[in-house]
């Protein structure tokens, strides 16, 4: 599944209740969905942080786990850049999650740019700059999708092991460059 305007409704929430971000809300824009520029993203505030509620953390099924999706992923990541606000929604939503390839390191913080990487911080990155998603949402998107592109779970010593090459399907980070994507 691409995330864009087609797809929102299965993900974004009921009207916002306040949350622990709220105070780094921007006015939302008043463009179309789906129409934000690079410029825009970075721009965006976290306006819709507050989505939170089970409904927006509970999408397991709208994950493909599929190569275009992944690389619709890698894409939000070259092209958005967060705010330092949004930044910080990153870091607590993936902090609590183990990097799938080297659990010693976490999922905001591992120790490789690999496509696993790329496409987790793109997925975040859409969530919160595109969709103003707060970091529970986040948290729970994310691991969703790494779900989706392995059902079987990491063994969490992958680049300690030689598995940079592999599929993800195959406790692998589908690769080190974002052209070569290993499915």
């Amino acid at each position: 599944m691409l995330i864009g305007a087609a797809d929102r409704a299965s993900i974004v929430a009921p009207p916002a209740t306040k949350s622990a971000h709220e105070h780094h809300a921007q006015p939302a824009s008043t463009a179309k969905p789906g129409a934000a520029t690079a410029a825009s993203r970075s721009a965006a505030g976290t306006a819709g942080a507050a989505r939170s509620d089970a409904k927006a953390r509970s999408t397991d099924a709208a994950f493909t786990g599929d190569r275009a999706e992944t690389e619709q992923l890698i894409a939000y990541d070259n092209a958005i850049t967060l705010t330092p606000q949004q930044e910080a929604v990153r870091v607590e939503a993936l902090t609590p999650l183990a990097a799938p390839c080297c659990k010693q390191f976490s999922a905001a913080t591992c120790c490789c740019r690999c496509n696993m990487k790329r496409a987790s911080d793109g997925l975040a990155k859409h969530l919160i700059a595109d969709l103003g998603f707060d970091a529970l949402t986040v948290r729970a998107q994310v691991s969703a999708w790494q779900k989706a592109i392995n059902p079987n779970g990491w063994s969490g010593d992958t680049c300690s092991t030689g598995g940079c090459g592999r599929p993800f399907a195959q406790n692998g980070c589908g690769g080190m460059t974002p052209g070569q994507l290993v499915f």
